[in-house]
């Protein structure tokens, strides 16, 4: 079975205990209240054959970019969210996109997948769970 291409444009429409997430990740409170009013937009560009992907997140106030082979660790520069560096890996956990980032704070990581033309986004660290939940651009 192939797995989906998670290429396109997604804009977010709805999320969950963003505040709770960034608090576990010790972000301030003032950058919390900051983060928590931004709707970002998810750029992902996906090679199904090669596994390359980059995934861009654009907000009004930083963008985040992520380029990546799964399957491969890399060193992720958290450096625009926390300040910190970790090591990562993203891989197909089933049709889903499992990130595992393993730093100074322990179960972090995020879990993306697709219904259709619903991006989904549940982001870990220690018990703290935040979801996020994106619309293709049509």
């Amino acid at each position: 079975m192939s797995k989906p291409n998670y290429s396109g444009t997604f804009h977010m429409v709805s999320q969950d205990n963003m505040d709770g997430y960034l608090g576990a990740l010790d972000i301030n409170y003032a950058l919390r209240k900051i983060v928590c009013l931004l709707r970002p937009t998810k750029e992902i560009t996906h090679d199904v054959a090669s596994g390359a992907m980059k995934i861009r997140t654009l907000t009004t106030f930083k963008n985040f970019l992520m380029d990546f082979t799964l399957g491969q660790e890399f060193t992720e520069d958290l450096g625009p969210v926390d300040g910190r560096k970790c090591q990562t890996t993203v891989d197909w956990d089933g049709d889903k996109l499992l990130c595992v980032q393993r730093g100074e704070k322990e179960g972090r990581g995020w879990t993306h997948w697709l219904e259709g033309n619903t991006l989904h986004l549940e982001m870990r660290v220690g018990d703290a769970v935040a979801k996020q939940v994106f619309k293709k651009a049509e």
